[in-house]
């Protein structure tokens, strides 16, 4: 079964599955051939049009202001992830009394805030994330981004910034990373571009209330492996005392706040000598998500069937697109049962214990597909590396 498995990496394999298939970086005008119809976009922001004319975020709008000066001056695999920047980035503002303004891509540089920046002080803010790859043909591919548009539109709901147009978003990025091509190729293969769209609130007040001023940008770097260790598999620590998020929180968005609180954790985590934090919930002690990424368990389940299952959506978990994607593609493969359900401790050490787990890992776009390797749970040591390891 492990070498059904190697299909999920690298995830350009993933790439040739139909339901979504990753949008291309070419040169030249490219018509804007997305998953989702304008039709379908147009339903999210209709009520802004309604209350303002001039909401909608348009990419033919789009100004380029070229730098004089490239920064491809460094050796990008001694670098750690997200440290490395390309040329330029997007920058788009929008306001409550003009609406949206024209999007812009210019030289990268610092941005100058308000000291009373609702972002900074109550974290009005959210973000994404998406990579690059490049195929054996040598052309850039955006694996499914409108994923990553829709999660982005439910994550600026939850903080009450404004709607916008996900398809002309992505057009936008779909510029910068063109422009940007080059530096997809002044690396080794194992480097990626990594695409990060972020939304602030740059309302300037310490009132507690929704944004009338926000600004859109998305910045680019260099991406090789997240996790030190090369190939290794990672440790966790799983520890009842700390929770990544609560039922009717949230979880399943992506802001800012969301991994600012699990730094301590993280920390302690590494004193017990382990990676990431396996993150529990409730008095059964649920498997939620680990570090950054979701979590799925190949075994075989109590009932004897052999079952790939990952924690269901329901407001703990982050709806990853990796996620999303393996449970398409081994559905569609048909060899074992794929569930969406709940995990817990208990459930994991019985099935240690019963020499029932045939692979762990963990998936997400920074990292790609991980295999798990050891867990300490409650000061024990759980580990069977043999049936863990996740051939690559």
């Amino acid at each position: 079964m492990a070498d059904s498995f190697k299909q999920l990496h690298p995830l350009q394999h993933l790439a040739a599955f139909s339901p979504s298939s990753p949008s291309q970086i070419q040169p030249g005008p490219t018509p804007r051939c997305y998953p989702g119809s304008r039709q379908a976009q147009a339903e999210i922001s209709d009520m802004e049009t309604q209350r303002n004319p001039h909401t909608q975020l348009g990419a033919a709008d789009l100004t380029v202001q070229l730098c004089s000066e490239s920064l491809k001056t460094t050796s990008p695999e001694s670098k750690a992830f997200g440290t490395v920047f390309t040329d330029h980035m997007l920058t788009i503002e929008w306001s409550e009394a003009e609406g949206w303004g024209a999007p812009r891509i210019r030289p990268f540089g610092n941005l100058s805030m308000h000291p009373a920046c609702s972002s900074l002080h109550y974290g009005i803010q959210l973000f994404e994330g998406l990579k690059v790859y490049r195929g054996e043909d040598e052309r850039l591919r955006l694996f499914r981004p409108m994923l990553n548009m829709k999660r982005m539109s439910k994550s600026a709901r939850r903080v009450c910034l404004p709607a916008f147009d996900e398809v002309e978003l992505l057009e936008c990025i779909r510029r910068l990373v063109e422009i940007e091509q080059d530096w997809a190729f002044i690396s080794g293969p194992s480097m990626h571009l990594y695409v990060r769209p972020t939304f602030i609130s740059t309302e300037a007040s310490l009132g507690v209330k929704r944004a009338t001023r926000a600004l859109l940008y998305v910045i680019i770097c260099l991406a090789g492996s997240y996790f030190s260790g090369g190939s290794e598999g990672l440790s966790l620590w799983a520890d009842p005392k700390y929770i990544r998020a609560a039922k009717g929180g949230t979880g399943d968005c992506k802001l800012g706040g969301n991994y600012g609180g699990c730094l301590a954790a993280q920390y302690e985590a590494k004193e017990f000598g382990c990676q990431q934090v396996l993150w529990l919930y409730g008095d059964d002690h649920q498997i939620t998500e680990a570090g950054t990424m979701n979590i799925f368990l190949h075994w075989i389940n109590e009932d004897g069937v052999e079952e790939l299952a990952t924690p269901p959506l329901d407001s703990l978990i982050l709806p990853g697109v990796t996620r999303q994607s393996i449970l398409e593609i081994t559905r569609k493969w048909g060899e074992f049962a794929v569930s969406e359900r709940y995990l817990t401790m208990d459930q994991l050490c019985s099935a240690l214990e019963q020499q029932r787990v045939k692979e762990m890992f963990g998936s997400g776009t920074a990292c790609m597909i991980r295999h798990l390797s050891q867990i300490v749970y409650k000061g024990e040591c759980g580990r069977t590396p043999s049936d863990w390891t996740l051939l690559v």
